[in-house]
């Protein structure tokens, strides 16, 4: 199947992507079209919300997916520059389009500014990742979830909380669908790929050459990060922590960008290092013997793996993490930071399990209930 709108009879999907990180999630789903969609075809939107020079002919190829049919390239700017932009460029697009559905994931300015766009063209919205909810309105990512759901017509959900939030604001049930998570999905088709690939040509495999066992680290969030007092906290924590246990840190250009800024030092067992790709990011921490993030994926990701992950943020929207998986939420406390650090090294820290449906098949699940509703099945 196509990527392109198809031939006649065939529904198409808009699946919309800002990110790379949302290239993780729509990649499964686009792989699963291509398999099984029968009569629904799909148009892939890249809004170009980040400009990311790791996303070349090998991004795509690595995950199995076609380059992006549109790409808007909006760039960066405030909050409310990046979501207007976003709307001008998508109204064009589904005014000359008219796709059956607009497919949105996650919870970035894209999700909102095309699901809101979409809406007003009365084109259906499926979100996936949703009914998310940190309950920590300061967190850009919060509003965008709440309102994507506010106006959404399927809801594709990864967690049993998801599904509760949504009833409890009053979402239909019969459209709202527990399916597990394409990110899951993504890790495992991943995980494959490395298996089969020379592993000795990625910057990570130099990395983890240096020393029998490391931690990784990434900090990126702005409640973390721009704040000089929070940020010095947490990198106190760290330099302590790293004499325990070297960290490896692939720095996000914001995050450098205050280091410096602050004259923050880590010490000289904080390794820091240009952001990594995808699969040279996680060939560097499947095999951590922690990861310490403010990140939402990777909490999700280790959990999937079963690898140690340290949460430094006051809340999650991802509360099965916590339950049945492997992660702690510290907060920027040093001391919460560093014991729940040291649990790890004296082999107390948390025995997690791979929650209900995260078995890679969640993309397929999505494919079937998008064919049924959109009349195609």
């Amino acid at each position: 199947m196509s990527s392109k709108s198809g031939g006649a009879g065939k529904k198409t999907i808009a699946i919309v992507a800002g990110a790379r990180p949302n290239f993780m999630k729509i990649a499964p789903i686009v792989r699963a079209l291509r398999k099984i969609g029968g009569d629904l075809a799909f148009t892939i939107i890249h809004t170009g919300q980040h400009y990311d020079r790791e996303m070349n002919d090998v991004f795509f190829e690595e995950l199995g997916i076609p380059q992006p049919d549109v790409s808007m390239g909006v760039g960066s700017g405030s909050h409310a520059q990046q979501t207007g932009r976003i709307m001008l460029a998508f109204e064009e697009f589904c005014k000359v389009s008219q796709p059956a559905l607009v497919l949105v994931v996650g919870d970035v300015n894209s999700t909102l500014a095309c699901s809101i766009v979409a809406k007003k063209q009365n084109i259906p919205v499926a979100h996936v990742e949703a009914g998310l909810r940190s309950r920590d309105m300061t967190m850009p990512e919060e509003i965008n979830r709440i309102v994507t759901d506010s106006i959404s017509d399927l809801f594709f959900v990864t967690e049993p909380s998801g599904v509760d939030n949504l009833l409890r604001e009053g979402k239909a049930k019969e459209k709202v669908y527990f399916v597990g998570h394409v990110m899951v999905d993504n890790l495992l088709y991943q995980i494959d790929r490395l298996a089969e690939a020379d592993v000795s040509t990625l910057s990570s495999s130099v990395l983890k050459a240096r020393q029998s066992r490391y931690g990784v680290l990434t900090l990126h969030r702005p409640s973390t990060v721009d704040d000089p007092e929070v940020f010095g906290r947490v990198a106190s924590a760290l330099r302590d922590i790293s004499r325990q246990l070297p960290l490896i840190f692939p720095v996000h250009p914001r995050t450098r960008l205050n280091l410096e800024k602050f004259g923050i030092d880590l010490g000289p067992d904080v390794s820091l290092t240009q952001p990594l790709s995808y699969m040279d990011f996680l060939n560097l921490w499947k095999d951590a013997t922690v990861v310490l993030t403010d990140s939402g994926g990777l909490q999700e990701e280790t959990t999937a793996l079963g690898v140690p992950c340290i949460t430094i943020r006051t809340s999650t929207e991802r509360p099965i993490t916590v339950e049945e998986g492997t992660n702690v939420v510290v907060g920027t406390d040093p001391a919460r930071m560093k014991e729940a650090v040291t649990q790890v090294l004296r082999g107390e820290g948390k025995q997690g399990r791979r929650p209900r449906l995260w078995d890679g098949r969640a993309s397929e699940r999505i494919v079937e209930i998008l064919r049924r509703e959109l009349g195609s099945a």
